[in-house]
Formats: C-alpha cells, structure tokens, sequence
C-alpha cells in the first residue's frame, strides 16, 4: 500500500448521485483504498431522475422526496467505495450568503433525437436549476473546497459532459473556473475512452452471461462526447481489484442502475449494468481518464499512468 502522506488527495466532481460511481468508482476505490485522502462533491442531488422498475413509493416526479431517496443512496454507495469525504456544493458557503443557500437543482435533460445516448437541456428547466447558477458563483463555493483540502489531482467529465447532459457540462465548467479561482497548482483528469476500448467492451457482452440479462446492448455508435481517438488516454486504472466495491456502490444507487452483473474471470471486461434507457452497458477492465496537461503526480501503484510521446 502507499504511504498516505505520499499520495496527494483526489477531488471528483460529479452532477448526480451516481455519476461519482459510473464515471469514477474504481480511481475513488483505488486511492482511497490505497491510503489517500478522497474528496466527492455532488452538484445538484438528481431529483429530476427517472426512476427504474416499480416505484411505490411515488418518488419519480416529486424533486424533494427523490432527492432524499437518492442522497441515501450516495451515502451508500461512498460507504462501498470507502469515501469518507462529501460534500454537496451547494452547501458551500458563498460569502454573500445571508442564511440557508437554495438549493441547486437538477436541471433535467431530454435525449437528442434519433440519438442513443446524446442528451441536451430539455424545455422544462426549473428555476433553481443548476444551470441557471452563475458559473463565479458556483465556483466560488467549490474553490473554497479546492483551498481546503488541497487535492493534488481533481477528476470531472470533459467539455462534452460525458454524454452532453447539460449538469455535466456546466460542472466541468464550475470545476475549470474554480480551479483558477482557488490558484491550486492541481492535475485535472477527465474520464475519456478510444473507440476501440468501448467496441470491445461492448464485444465483450455477445455473451451467455450478458443475455441473461434481458436488454438489449447499447450500440457503439454513434458514441457520447467521452469517447474519442483525438485525446490520449493516459491514466487507466484496472477496475478487477476494487470490483466488489464498484458493483456495490452500482447496486447503491437502486433508483438510477439496474442489471448489475459481474462478468464471469476472462470475460474480457469486469461486469454490465443498465440506466434507465434499458440498454446494456459495459463495465470495463480499465476506467481510462485524459489529462489537461502532462503535470507529474504520486498515484497508488495500481493506476497506470503514461505520457504520449
């Protein structure tokens, strides 16, 4: 194991519940299981989310109690991951603030025609949507994070959002302004996947074990803003050794993943799962991230990291 004085803390920056377990459950596992000081700040608290499966409760379409429902089960999933440090930014203090700060809410999203996964701001954006939040003015709270833990790497979804949700978007936004704001020399890490890794993952689920799943398998094309051949991957961390706390913290979040299924040893990828599309995805061998620049930092030795040349 790595010294924990020798690793740098990790800051992940996520829209949803959720987001912080299907973008980045295996580097949060890996660094905190290796020693290292792990940092999770939530946006918003997804009460725009559909739910999956039955829903007895009525929760789908009532923003308050969902977004009870989904902050337990954040709670949970962090626990799987062993991420003892959360915070919701829209609990930051800002120093204007004159009392309890509104919340920031999900701002929903409508899929793109004729899309499978491309997803855009939809017509209905509620008021205290969190992309309606000034950008200073969210990351003038998540600065006040960034100086108070001093992460050394700070990890949020690409200028696409992973798959152009507009929460996404705007926290990628919020995160390269704070950064700035806080003066942080940190390592920014986005998650990012070549065309090749993804078709072969999704290969990977032409399989008995995958079929008995039901759903059918989400295509490959055409492919979300996270997939691309013109960024370099340069940081892959294996999901294998840290898989047991990835597929608990993916069952966490009950509302939002369903079909979680480990893949049988030599299965070519670690597991599958499914949103509320239906669609089967796979859970890689490796969660592979781009980097903004080449800034040399400790990682636990499990994480791969390499320079192009």
């Amino acid at each position: 194991m790595t010294s924990p004085t020798a690793l740098p803390g990790l800051l992940a920056v996520h829209a949803h519940p959720d987001d912080e377990t299907l973008s980045s459950g295996a580097l949060l596992a890996t660094w905190a299981r290796a020693g290292g000081e792990v940092t999770v700040v939530t946006c918003t608290r997804g009460e725009r989310g559909e739910v999956i499966g039955p829903d007895p409760d009525a929760l789908e379409g009532d923003g308050s109690r969902l977004a009870t429902h989904r902050e337990a089960e954040l709670a949970r999933a962090l626990g799987s991951l062993g991420v003892r440090d959360h915070v919701f930014l829209d609990r930051v203090p800002a120093v204007d603030d004159d009392g309890t700060p509104a919340p920031y809410e999900d701002s929903g999203m409508a899929w793109v025609a004729g899309s499978t996964g491309t997803a855009r701001l939809g017509a209905d954006v509620p008021a205290g949507a969190f992309v309606r939040v000034p950008t200073d003015e969210a990351a003038a709270r998540l600065a006040t994070v960034l100086r108070d833990r001093r992460p050394g790497v700070v990890v949020t979804y690409e200028a696409g959002g992973g798959y152009g949700h507009p929460d996404h978007v705007r926290a990628h936004e919020v995160t390269v302004r704070a950064i700035e704001l806080a003066g942080l020399d940190v390592a920014l890490w986005h998650p990012s996947a070549t065309s090749d890794d993804v078709t072969a993952a999704t290969a990977a689920l032409e399989a008995d074990w995958a079929r008995a799943a039901g759903l059918p398998i989400a295509p490959v094309t055409p492919a979300p803003s996270y997939v691309s051949d013109d960024r370099p991957v340069v940081v892959r961390v294996p999901v294998a050794p840290v898989a047991d706390a990835v597929l608990g913290a993916l069952r966490a979040h009950r509302t939002q993943v369903q079909a979680v299924t480990r893949a049988p040893d030599g299965a070519g990828v670690v597991g599958c799962y499914a949103l509320s599309n239906d669609l089967l995805a796979p859970l890689r061998a490796h969660e592979t991230y781009t980097a903004s620049d080449q800034r040399a930092v400790v990682v636990p030795p499990e994480v791969q990291v390499a320079w192009p040349r």
